[in-house]
């Protein structure tokens, strides 16, 4: 009997305990007749999902009508092999609006960017496929018969483009056949795309307190409960899900991600978000979960002084020295195709980026030495070295003189570059260490 009763299914011991099941249809029973022994592993996945409680299977999301671009023949039936968010949008209206005005939406628009050259020239083609696009998203090709093209597919990028138009893949984030919000919640799925030198919020998170304290007490956060919100269903640590798209106590859940960002951090020159004043209070709305008011309004003090720093000191006069030399005819107008013009790519693409991340998510080596610290040597040690070599070499050097006179010695941060350091400063600083650790400072 023990034996017999291992091997019930799913749906046995559903109606054993008493808990309803919804019918499931009897083109979804004809999938799993075959698919329970080609590919058992997804049937189980599907079997413990909310989709098989409500009775929603294979053939209900895979079903396509004839006349669509992806759909092919099989077994009798009329199916696409993917899931877009327009099908999900049957279900799930709301989410599935909230996602399209996203910039997750987008996503598959920088492959038409610098980066996207970048990826196609420096690598080529392959490494796009299976580098860019497994974030980014692809443009997802059908060929004549209804299968997929190989080369843009298989393909969970957060803002490919799909056959029927859409854009996203709702199972970036909801990895089939679960669909879990449990796992969806976790900061591990963000992960997947959100590292690396140019955008480590992974990285960062990890080194913040909130990194620190889900690692320490994520057994205890709840991730899987229906309802999840901060200060009442969990309460020892935020994950990104907490930040960007969960509910609070005062606003609903959202899968628009940057409906709670003022700023953009990701641009060479940051600049507040539209409607930024709202979004600044959702976000801070989600802080105050866990937070006092004069921590909140500490923090952002401090991130807004830092994006300021960023800007004003690095940020804007880099890109404007290379503009310069441009309109000066000292460099080409071209992208990449002088030292320069990679100086300043990785000083504002990698650099300044993981300055300001590090900054808005509490990740003080990386607003620091893996951030300003780099901006800062890339700018004085070679962003305005290779300037000089530049202008010398196209026989103006006027140029560079000009930028020294704009850009350094009429200000007063950046002085210290053709006059040294300030001597009552560096006094200044030696008795500040003298006095606070009983030590002199060399």
């Amino acid at each position: 009997m023990k034996m017999r009763m291992f091997f019930l299914s799913a749906a046995v011991l559903m109606l054993l305990s008493g808990t309803a099941l919804a019918k499931i249809s009897e083109s979804t029973q004809a999938c799993l007749d075959c698919h329970k022994d080609v590919m058992p592993g997804v049937v189980k996945q599907w079997e413990g999902s909310a989709h098989w409680d409500a009775g929603v299977g294979c053939f209900e999301c895979h079903e396509a009508d004839k006349n669509d671009a992806d759909a092919m023949e099989h077994n009798g039936f009329s199916v696409a092999i993917i899931v877009s968010p327009r099908d999900c949008g049957k279900c799930h209206a709301k989410e599935t609006a909230e996602q399209e005005a996203s910039h997750h939406a987008q996503a598959g628009d920088i492959l038409n960017s610098k980066d996207g050259l970048l990826g196609q020239t420096l690598g080529g083609e392959p490494a796009v496929a299976v580098g860019c696009r497994q974030c980014h998203g692809s443009i997802v090709k059908v060929k004549a018969d209804g299968t997929l093209d190989s080369d843009t597919w298989p393909n969970t990028g957060i803002g490919r483009v799909n056959p029927d138009g859409s854009k996203g893949s709702c199972s970036a984030c909801h990895t089939r056949h679960r669909f879990s919000k449990k796992q969806a919640r976790q900061p591990e799925t963000c992960g997947k795309c959100h590292l690396g030198p140019d955008h480590p919020q992974k990285e960062v998170y990890e080194e913040s307190k909130h990194g620190i304290l889900y690692q320490a007490f994520k057994d205890e956060l709840n991730m899987g409960n229906p309802k999840w919100v901060a200060g009442e269903d969990y309460i020892d640590a935020p994950t990104c899900s907490t930040c960007h798209m969960s509910a609070t106590r005062n606003q609903g859940v959202t899968h628009d991600v940057g409906n709670r960002l003022s700023w953009n951090l990701r641009a060479p020159i940051s600049k507040r978000t539209k409607g930024w004043k709202k979004k600044l209070e959702a976000m801070q709305d989600v802080c105050s979960s866990c937070h006092g008011a004069p921590f909140v309004e500490g923090f952002y003090k401090q991130l807004d002084s830092f994006v300021g720093l960023y800007n004003d000191k690095f940020g804007t006069p880099a890109k404007e020295i290379r503009e310069l030399l441009m309109a000066e005819g000292v460099i080409s107008k071209a992208n990449f195709d002088d030292k320069i013009d990679w100086i300043y790519w990785e000083l504002w693409h990698h650099e300044g980026r993981r300055a300001r991340h590090g900054a808005a998510m509490s990740g003080p080596d990386y607003a620091w030495w893996h951030g300003i610290y780099e901006v800062a040597k890339h700018f004085y040690t070679e962003l305005l070295p290779e300037a000089e070599e530049a202008c010398i070499k196209a026989g103006k050097p006027e140029v560079y003189e000009a930028i020294i006179a704009k850009y350094i010695d009429s200000r007063p941060e950046h002085q210290w570059f053709t006059r040294g350091f300030d001597p009552k400063k560096i006094e200044n600083i030696k008795k500040y260490y003298k006095d606070r650790y009983q030590q002199n400072v060399e």
